[in-house]
């Protein structure tokens, strides 16, 4: 990237983690009522590096769901059950008696909507001493990295996003679907309508074919792309403590949270906000 970060977001103190992913923002108190131009900011900086952190919030359900709605109309998801009240809000809570963990896996959250959402918030309420890191790939760096012959390929495919596996033994929540499971149709390579850059849009969690392929052929290339995400070089890991914040952007990059903290617990709550229809556009 040809500018500097502290041209993103100027009157905001914050340190980059990788050169192009991950900012951290310190000395800002998100529950106090931040101005429109420090919210500015931060899509900046989001649009820009992928996904924003923040440490020592202490926010309760309703200013975690206000923060979020200062960014754009707030998703319901499809699937997760939502505390009393609080539909926006996803509580991610693993114990001693899990079986499993949400989320695990490269993903980005919901790709199989339609409209798949935008970004999402998730602050981390308990913790364990040790472990429960959340990695980040950068599907800008992702794209960039690709040959141009296999750009000028992927450019032209689109994939199939389906939340049936996903979401398995959960009920999907839109009546007008007859209570299945979203499954929609996206460009391999979406442009991001913000910053307008091409970024990697198949993901592990959700992506189950390219469309008119071969399975064959599919499932080699699949396989290929959702080993390219995992190439560290595209990637920043942060470690959780109580009262932090991960603000990422679903459009440019996908998250893998790990499992390695059994039987410890965590719990983190998230919103998430609503996003538009994928689409691919020549530069």
């Amino acid at each position: 990237m040809s500018e500097p970060a502290k041209n993103v977001a100027s009157n905001l103190q914050y340190d980059l983690l990788t050169p192009h992913s991950g900012a951290e923002v310190h000395q800002i108190d998100l529950s106090a009522n931040v101005s429109q131009d420090v919210i500015e900011q931060i899509e900046s900086l989001l649009v820009t590096y992928g996904v924003v952190f923040f440490r020592d919030q202490q926010l309760t359900r309703e200013q975690h769901r206000n923060l979020g709605a200062r960014f754009g109309q707030l998703h319901i998801h499809p699937a997760a059950p939502a505390p009393e009240d609080y539909p926006e809000i996803i509580v991610i809570h693993a114990d001693n008696k899990r079986k499993g963990v949400a989320g695990t896996g490269w993903h980005s959250d919901v790709s199989c909507d339609a409209q798949p959402p935008a970004a999402s918030m998730l602050y981390m309420k308990n913790m364990p001493a040790v472990g429960g890191d959340t990695l980040f790939s950068n599907m800008y760096a992702a794209y960039d990295a690709l040959s141009d012959s296999l750009k000028s390929y992927l450019e032209g495919l689109t994939a199939i996003h389906s939340g049936a596996d996903v979401y398995r033994g959960g009920s999907y929540k839109n009546e007008a679907q007859g209570g299945r499971m979203p499954v929609s149709e996206h460009p391999v390579i979406r442009t991001h309508p913000v910053s307008k850059r091409k970024a990697l849009f198949v993901n592990y969690g959700f992506t189950r074919q390219l469309v008119g392929l071969p399975q064959r052929e599919s499932d080699n290339m699949l396989r290929f792309l959702f080993d390219h995400v995992n190439d560290p070089h595209f990637q920043v890991r942060f470690a959780w403590q109580p009262g932090s914040i991960a603000f990422w952007d679903n459009r440019c990059v996908q998250h893998y949270p790990t499992d390695d903290y059994f039987p410890a617990t965590r719990t983190a709550e998230r919103v998430t906000l609503s996003g538009d229809t994928p689409y691919f556009e020549e530069a």
